[in-house]
């Protein structure tokens, strides 16, 4: 048996000089002891020199030896599994680029078979910056049995001979970036690290996961809005609206490079970078050079000298490549449909989807009053210096699709973000992201940059005249004339799409002037229109019970209180709309119009109810419906508003045990679902966990028919006694939500013990590890004492010379010693520390902890480790240790 010092990797090479020369006098001395008992000559010290570095000197097929890693492959071919799967396949560079929230697969191969018993692995992520000094993100991924959702984690799926293939699981809220990945593999030998690099992997934000706040469902809008890089840019005036098209390159050579270093141009925390309405927002105010040295100068001057004419871009390609090659130099020059376009290149590349949109008779507001006035003397000519507010024949900005989670429910989706800088918004020119359902109901007071944007699409134009004593009175009011055939490219062809409903009501109807005049109540004029002479109607939704339940009509009431001693008599307006869980509306179920006369302190409770067959076509997954109320007092004309967010109920799965639970013993259990839908369900698959179950089972039922009641029997072997939970869930597209919980009393099984042992016989064991018998270790105590105190020293250097330095566990020294030299006996009996104490400085030693620790883990050793905690786990089964040296 050949015997020998191993120090894994270059560690040692961390030690100041005093701990390298201990460590080589001490390999002398284990040598020249082990002559007598078969060890190794006097010049076995070399021996350690070339696994220091890296190099194997034991036999491959041992699994005893260190696990090496000798090459890793990422999947990263365009054409491969991994690029396809995660839509990332027309992306010119040829690194791994994935999408977040969704597996990716890759291979590694080691220097002998990799053994599940006694080998561990590791990927460590790391977010770094490259152009900047921010903080990144390190993210550690374990290797477990079984994946789960919102885990880092990785699985083994294959293993041919050395190789392993990993399926590694990532979270829909990671930040994305450009990720360098090491991994780390354990054997009993010690520590190993492979970096990656230049493979690093890039994430980015993903349409296609449901849990990613930029989730759409629609796979036509996601072809259309992220990976199109072709589109159209409308400009001119509504009656002649011209069409250009644009080159959004984002799959370009460099253009992702360009993306990324871009965000760290933002000085926002890498932390930020998984929230895309950060990120949108950042983007918006970095695609212009106003205040930040951003992509694009803007300039409406006639001349163009030193740059580009903006007419004469044609994509945004080259303008990328050359912000990005020039290290942050911005372009010359650009306009609103120029800096649209690079916007809406960049969050397509980032994964977030985004389409351009024009606005024609676009209102400027310069003073928050949410109206775009001209004023004009007494000769009716305009003081053009008093007259701030303009109109843009047309306007271009983008809006990209999210959920809000920082707003109310039903705000997410459409989102506008404008790169062209018109006025500050927080101290920086940037615009949004705004949401268009808040532009819509004059809801101005929401998040971000709403004021503005509703007075481009939806103010009116007011025109003030002086009068003699120099004030200002109103003399012409267009309520219609801003906002006019808002466009966007249609989705799969290249015709153009009026959007403009989305924005504002039909002008001119009821809807629109309470739009219009609730949001100038936040304006700078806010007493413009006139004040409701009262306020006291109010109006609420209101459910009974529980709620209605998935496949009946929906039955709500709408109560209205007239608090006044006047009749008041209003015309109510409501819309029924689908809403996913994440706020987002889909679209609209219903809309109508309930007249209303309210006697004198009267109270009216008007029923109001959705019929089944209206929303069965309109359902979404776990999504829900919003009821939104608007309407004015014809007497006072108070304004009333008010929405409520109802879930439809889904039926339960009634859970029966038939008869005692007993442990060991077989239990039958009958499950009972019914179809509450008159619509057959597709491929239900019920789930089902619980009763000391250590993996879940499924059961793949198939179709069950329109109103059909169906019962499962199932058979169960409960493994523990006391109070369990049998846990059961549908899983269905169609209907989601569906589950239940059974309670049982387990009752001991007198013949056998209360716990039933369901650990593979490969598998760790407590009971086994209790009943090891403690060996003895082949390192001196006063030699371990030398290396914990200088091991401690030398970390307090490195400490001081380097603060940032977090990788504490590549400084740890890992030691296999030769052949009992000296016995360390550790004795499991319950002596309190205390005791010890002619070793009580080293016993409060940290570090000399986990090495007595790391002993106790395994049960038993012939070598001895130590370790840093973050590679082992503690597992001390008593309280005090106490440890006796023989000599």
């Amino acid at each position: 048996m050949r015997k020998a010092l191993v120090l894994v990797q270059d560690d040692v090479m961390h030690f100041n000089p005093a701990a390298r020369r201990f460590l080589f006098s001490l390999l002398a001395e284990m040598s020249s002891s082990n002559t007598n008992t078969g060890g190794p000559s006097a010049s076995a010290p070399a021996a350690a020199t070339p696994a220091a570095s890296g190099e194997e000197e034991e036999d491959e097929g041992d699994s005893n030896t260190l696990l090496t890693v000798h090459s890793v492959d990422l999947l990263k071919s365009k054409d491969g599994p991994n690029r396809r799967e995660h839509h990332t396949e027309a992306y010119f560079s040829d690194k791994l680029i994935i999408r977040r929230g969704q597996t990716f697969q890759m291979w590694i191969e080691f220097s002998r078979p990799f053994n599940p018993k006694s080998d561990r692995l590791q990927l460590q992520l790391k977010l770094e910056p490259i152009f900047s000094r921010s903080t990144g993100i390190h993210i550690s991924v374990p290797l477990v049995d079984v994946l789960e959702d919102g885990r880092w984690e990785m699985k083994i799926v294959e293993q041919k001979d050395k190789r392993v293939r990993l399926a590694v699981n990532t979270l829909p809220t990671a930040s994305i970036g450009r990720y360098k990945v090491t991994v780390d593999s354990f054997s009993p030998k010690g520590k190993l690290l492979f970096p990656c690099t230049p493979n690093d992997v890039y994430m980015l934000f993903n349409p296609w996961c449901e849990d990613d706040p930029v989730y759409l469902d629609n796979e036509a809008e996601r072809k259309e809005y992220v990976l199109n890089s072709m589109g159209k840019v409308y400009y001119g005036t509504e009656q002649q609206i011209g069409t250009r098209t644009w080159n959004f390159a984002q799959f370009e050579q460099d253009i992702l490079e360009a993306c990324l270093f871009l965000l760290e141009r933002g000085q926002v925390a890498m932390t930020e970078w998984r929230d895309p309405v950060i990120v949108s927002r950042m983007v918006s105010a970095l695609v212009n050079s106003n205040d930040d040295y951003g992509v694009l100068m803007g300039n409406w001057k006639d001349s163009y000298e030193g740059g580009t004419s903006p007419t004469a871009w044609s994509g945004s390609g080259d303008i990328l490549r050359q912000y990005y090659k020039s290290s942050g130099k911005p372009v010359k020059f650009a306009q609103c449909w120029v800096f649209a376009g690079v916007t809406n290149s960049v969050l397509r590349c980032l994964g977030i989807p985004t389409r351009c949109v024009t606005n024609f008779s676009s209102a400027h507001d310069t003073d928050l009053s949410l109206t775009t006035d001209i004023y004009i003397d007494e000769k009716l000519e305009i003081i053009k210096d008093k007259t701030s507010d303009s109109v843009w024949n047309f306007h271009v900005w983008n809006e990209s699709w999210m959920t809000r989670l920082d707003l109310p429910a039903g705000y997410g989706g459409w989102q506008v973000v404008d790169s062209t800088p018109q006025e500050p918004s927080q101290g920086s020119y940037r615009c949004g992201p705004t949401p268009v359902s808040a532009v819509r109901n004059g809801q101005v007071n929401l998040k971000f940059d709403t004021p503005f944007v509703f007075a481009e699409v939806n103010s009116d134009r007011i025109y003030w005249q002086k009068k003699p004593d120099g004030s200002f009175s109103q003399v012409h009011v267009e309520k219609n004339s801003i906002g006019q055939r808002i466009s966007t490219k249609a989705v799969g062809s290249d015709a153009r799409v009026d959007i403009t409903h989305l924005y504002k009501y039909p002008e001119g109807s009821e809807e629109e002037r309470i739009a219009v005049e609730r949001a100038s109540r936040f304006g700078s004029k806010p007493t413009l229109y006139p004040s409701p002479t009262g306020n006291d109607v109010s109006v609420e939704i209101v459910m009974d019970g529980t709620g209605p339940r998935i496949g009946g009509d929906a039955k709500l009431s709408i109560v209205l209180k007239n608090k006044s001693s006047n009749q008041r008599t209003a015309s109510l307006l409501y819309e029924v709309m689908v809403m996913y869980y994440t706020g987002v509306l889909k679209s609209t179920v219903k809309k109508g119009q309930i007249p209303v006369t309210l006697k004198p302190q009267e109270t009216k409770t008007i029923p109001w109810t959705l019929l089944y067959k209206e929303y069965m076509k309109h359902l979404v997954d776990q999504g829900a419906l919003m009821l939104a109320v608007t309407g004015r007092v014809n007497e006072t004309r108070q304004i009333l508003a008010t929405q409520f967010n109802f879930r439809l109920r889904t039926p339960d799965l009634i859970i029966t045990a038939l008869g005692d639970a007993v442990v060991g013993k077989e239990l039958t259990v009958k499950i009972t679902f019914q179809n509450p839908l008159s619509q057959v369900l597709r491929n239900v698959l019920f789930r089902i966990e619980g009763l000391g179950m250590q993996s879940i089972r499924k059961i793949a039922y198939g179709d069950v028919d329109k109103l059909a009641m169906i019962t499962l029997t199932e058979k169960f072997v409960p493994t523990v006694a006391g109070s369990q939970k049998l846990l059961a869930s549908m899983d269905c597209r169609l209907l989601t939500q569906v589950h239940g919980v059974a309670d049982t009393v387990v009752k001991p099984n007198h013949g056998t013990t209360d716990q039933i042992s369901t650990e593979s016989p490969g598998s760790d064991c407590n009971a086994e590890e209790e009943q090891t018998p403690l060996k003895t270790c082949s390192v001196k105590l006063e030699d371990c004492r030398k290396l914990t105190k200088m091991k401690r020293e030398t970390r307090a250097d490195d400490e001081q010379s380097d603060d940032d330095d977090d990788d504490d566990d590549d400084d740890t020294l890992y030691l296999f010693p030769t052949d009992n030299v000296v016995n360390i006996e550790i004795v499991m009996d319950l002596v309190t520390l205390h005791r010890l104490e002619e070793h009580q400085d080293y016993l409060l030693d940290s570090e000399y902890k986990e090495y007595i620790n790391h002993l106790m883990d395994q049960g038993a050793l012939s070598q001895t480790k130590q370790v840093l905690a973050t590679q082992f786990n503690f597992r001390l089964r008593t309280p005090d240790l106490i440890i006796t040296v023989h000599q």
